[in-house]
């Protein structure tokens, strides 16, 4: 692991003595990589995941062809939010794993409230 990614997980442990997902308002927990994102849903107080979804979907690839950049990442947010009201979950603990809150996490974070998601 490089220092870059090193100072990321210190950044996420820190974050984490704080935050927990419940029942009512579960963790979204971001993870980013060169070329796509994925997201989430963690209740913390059961230890289970109700909802994860990748920008390397099937579903979601056809509507994008290159998910690394902000746009597409504004557009996974919306494909994200509809499947998210589905599941009943609207209200998030939002969890940007020690990534700056630039770029295509703000992105994703922008679009998700524009979409009707409180955090």
């Amino acid at each position: 692991m490089n220092k870059k990614e090193l100072s990321r997980l210190k950044r996420h442990r820190r974050i984490r003595i704080r935050m927990r997902g419940t029942e009512v308002r579960p963790r979204l927990v971001m993870k980013r990589s060169l070329n796509n994102l994925s997201a989430t849903v963690i209740d913390d107080t059961q230890d289970k995941v109700l909802l994860s979804f990748s920008s390397a979907n099937k579903d979601f690839r056809q509507k994008v062809k290159n998910a690394g950049n902000v746009k597409s990442a504004e557009e996974f947010a919306n494909f994200f939010a509809s499947k998210a009201k589905e599941k009943g979950i609207t209200k998030i603990v939002f969890d940007r794993a020690g990534y700056l809150y630039h770029g295509r996490i703000k992105a994703f974070a922008e679009s998700l409230r524009k979409n009707g998601m409180e955090f």
